[in-house]
């Protein structure tokens, strides 16, 4: 070992290959542990409402550190929130009628306006609903009104949908009408303190009423959201885990078992042999993609029957011609001879003879066709054949095509996992042709 990792540290681009790597395997271990997979897949199969204040194809925050103009990012008030601070102030103003008032002050320093603003009512009572008033006060202390509701359990009063209010706006949508400097056109956006005053009159002892104000962005989580309000942060995360899982198992199975199964063949020989080279040869001419493309369009889009059937193709591969060609080699060195005289079983020549004489050959080839398999992961779901359920790189990309992210300027969806890609095949690559210089001396001279 200490040898080995001498001849590591003559490989900078082994070491820079190590580093990203396990920092891949580092976050997937976090992220497993932090998000589980129940949590994951609830949040990512979720449906818009549940996502909450998570506004629609918003760019990541740090979008905000390379442009000049501060775009909006996400403002969410919650009168349930202690946190928040808001008081509410409950005044009974006839028998059996009570005036609950509430008010949301907060700064908009933003150079944009945002995508979307509105308020979700929570009310609780028996039989009558409350009646709510909404009404907006801007920093030079003018007064719009925005609605009048009466609230159900759950209401979603969002601003733009308020016909009178646009109509008093002038025609403009509430989101810039009520944000904008008066009388400006083009539209510039009025930085300052405003305040939203919810006042509602509920007709039951005991009916209550919470407010939650949301400003929906154009900046949003460290990666940003997708058409469904969904934070790309958690599929950009769980990617990783079964990015990994599914390269090193497929790396793992298809290695090994052809391997072996090229070391039977050499040893049995005859119609062992023989067999073996015309199963490979005839799978040799099957489509690879196009089978992977007919078993999730007929059967299953699975992640998991995917890599069956991945290790169940490509056992049979052009590799096992080249374990072939080297167990030849093996099986007449003097060593073999002396096992064979001493009275050991064919299995044990094959395991314990064979196979690890070829393990420093192996050990490259097994590094550098990880990243092949997660690329192959990715590409199928690309093409719209990834696993439904799972949250995963190709899935995200497949996403962004589906709803026109790079004609739509959201470059963000695509580059971002496109990264975690790239990231993941460079970092193996530059592992395996460093072992590859490694293990072969020959090519220690190119």
């Amino acid at each position: 070992m200490k040898k080995f990792f001498a001849s590591i540290k003559q490989y900078p681009s082994a070491i820079i290959g190590t580093i990203m790597i396990l920092f891949l395997v580092v976050l997937s271990i976090y992220v497993v542990i932090t998000i589980p997979y129940d949590q994951a897949i609830a949040e990512w199969r979720g449906s818009e409402e549940m996502q909450g204040a998570s506004p629609r194809t918003a760019r990541p925050t740090y979008t905000n550190w390379f442009t000049s103009s501060k775009l909006p990012e996400t403002i969410v008030i919650d009168s349930a929130d202690p946190e928040a601070g808001i008081k509410k102030t409950v005044t009974e103003v006839a028998a059996g009628m009570w005036d609950i008032q509430m008010v949301f002050e907060f700064d908009y320093p933003y150079d944009d306006f945002p995508q979307e603003i509105q308020v979700v009512l929570t009310a609780k009572y028996q039989e009558k609903s409350p009646f709510v008033t909404l009404t907006w006060y801007t920093p030079e202390g003018e007064r719009i009104k925005i609605a009048d509701v009466t609230s159900r359990q759950r209401e979603v009063v969002r601003f733009d949908l308020q016909d009178r209010l646009v109509r008093n706006l002038d025609g403009v949508p509430a989101r810039i009408g009520l944000l904008r400097v008066p009388d400006v056109v083009p539209y510039e956006v009025q930085q300052g303190t405003y305040e939203l005053h919810v006042d509602t009159i509920v007709f039951e002892e005991g009916s209550d009423i919470e407010a939650q104000f949301i400003s929906f962005g154009q900046v949003h989580g460290a990666a940003g959201t997708d058409h469904r309000r969904r934070d790309l942060l958690l599929p950009l995360l769980w990617g990783a885990p079964i990015a990994l899982s599914f390269g090193f198992l497929a790396a793992i199975g298809t290695t090994f078992t052809t391997m072996f199964i090229a070391a039977v063949g050499v040893w049995f020989g005859g119609i062992v042999d023989d067999l073996i080279q015309r199963i490979t040869e005839i799978y040799m001419l099957l489509p690879f993609l196009p089978i992977l493309i007919m078993v999730g369009v007929f059967y299953s889009r699975s992640i998991w029957t995917m890599l069956v059937v991945v290790i169940l193709i490509s056992i049979f591969g052009a590799a096992i011609k080249n374990y072939r060609a080297i167990f030849l080699q093996i099986k007449e060195a003097a060593y073999i001879e002396a096992a064979r005289s001493y009275g050991a079983g064919n299995w044990r020549i094959i395991s314990r003879y064979l196979v690890p004489r070829i393990i420093p050959i192996l050990i490259p080839g097994l590094i550098s066709a990880i990243p092949s398999y997660v690329f192959l992961e990715a590409s199928l779901a690309v093409l719209g054949l990834g696993d439904p359920v799972l949250p995963t790189w190709g899935k995200i990309i497949n996403d962004a095509q589906m709803n026109g992210a790079l004609y739509n300027g959201y470059y963000y969806w695509v580059l971002q996992p496109a990264a975690l890609l790239m990231i993941t095949g460079l970092g193996f690559a530059m592992i395996g042709f460093a072992l590859d210089r490694i293990f072969n001396p020959k090519l220690r001279e190119v």
